[in-house]
């Protein structure tokens, strides 16, 4: 089995997806939103990928001037979590793709501060149909299933964590190599407040949320059908080598890191006692229930939930807790802009931005 390329350096990341370029036709924007509301799973297709804009471009610069000291010190402050969690033993598995970049930082901070020099994998985990089995098989048959650490950019409402939970009991119960295993997810941002392995529960920008394969070594979303992908595949995704001119990859990596000599682990404001009776998924309810909606996987709320609707899904619009606080997302605000959708003030507690996605009698 071929793996798929990346744009990452080989040291950074050992990405185990089955490489499926040019066995796959991408669709557009609006046709795999129609089908996906039909029906068919959005992980049996893949979008076009398209060049960003100019002006689009200008605000991921912006993005990664203002935001990445904020990034780095997300990145310390949770990799200091893992390696007093595990230490040297830690493996990192980075939940393809925003995760991976993210992997990448923990990695690079790993051996900057505490000097060890950890595994880094990348793989594939899809909502509603679970984990790349094999994938995980491959890991632990080479390290053992402790210290394995799942990672990924932020929590929108908690569904990936549900799904790599229960993958992860499965997994237990299928075999008891798999017994140390660890569900829990390891991000930059919680504003769900879901876990404590996180750099902050402040709801912020990561600047690679602003892009798609562009930022993510130019890699696809992953693809799992039973024609393409075999029994004893790892889960697929498509090389996109045509964008490398317009690869900000590895300048993501390098800026976040020059940050680390100036790491203050003080950096974010002391955090208000949370209400845990209060939750996301309280608030995402909520928010289905004022606009009539019965499937909740059609809000996304948090900055990076709702950048990826407006990259990737049809957004019927989006939510701000207060109108005035959208000029600092102005890659929302032009995004916005450019697909002609509104900007609603709604009362958000736990999230500073919602992305809504249409239904399909609205497509």
């Amino acid at each position: 089995m071929n793996l798929v390329k990346s744009s990452y350096r080989c040291e950074d990341v050992t990405i185990l997806l089955k490489d499926i370029s040019g066995m796959i036709t991408p669709l557009s924007t609006e046709e795999r939103e129609v089908l996906n509301q039909s029906g068919v799973h959005y992980s049996e297709m893949l979008p076009l990928e398209y060049k960003p804009t100019r002006e689009y471009m200008e605000i991921y610069e912006e993005a990664l001037s203002t935001l990445s000291c904020k990034t780095a010190n997300a990145t310390a402050i949770l990799a200091d979590k893992l390696y007093a969690k595990f230490g040297k033993r830690l493996v990192l598995v980075s939940l393809a793709r925003a995760g991976t970049p993210i992997g990448i930082l923990l990695k690079r901070f790993l051996a900057y501060k505490h000097h060890i020099v950890v595994p880094h994998y990348s793989i594939s985990i899809i909502r509603g149909k679970g984990i790349d089995k094999n994938a995980i098989d491959y890991i632990v048959n080479r390290h053992g299933s402790f210290g394995i650490q799942f990672i990924d950019g932020w929590i929108g409402k908690g569904a990936i964590n549900e799904v790599l939970s229960e993958a992860c009991r499965e997994l237990k119960r299928q075999n008891s190599k798999f017994s140390c295993l660890d569900s829990s997810l390891a991000v930059l941002s919680d504003p769900a407040f879901i876990t404590d392995l996180c750099g902050t529960h402040e709801d912020f920008l990561i600047p690679s949320a602003c892009l798609n394969s562009t930022v993510s070594g130019l890699v696809s979303r992953t693809f799992l059908r039973d024609d393409i992908i075999g029994p004893s595949d790892f889960h697929g995704a498509v090389y996109y080598g045509e964008l490398w001119q317009e690869d900000k990859s590895n300048e993501f990596i390098d800026v976040v890191s020059s940050f680390f000599e100036t790491i203050d682990y003080h950096y974010f404001q002391p955090e208000p006692i949370h209400n845990a009776s209060c939750t996301g998924m309280d608030e995402v309810k909520s928010i289905a229930k004022y606009f009539g909606l019965t499937d909740i996987s059609k809000i996304k709320p948090g900055v990076g939930e709702t950048t990826r609707v407006l990259l990737r899904r049809v957004p019927y619009c989006v939510l701000v807790r207060n109108l005035a606080d959208i000029d600092n997302f102005a890659h929302i605000k032009r995004l916005c802009e450019e697909k002609n959708v509104p900007i609603m003030e709604y009362p958000l507690e736990m999230y500073r931005v919602c992305g809504i996605i249409k239904k399909l009698s609205d497509v």
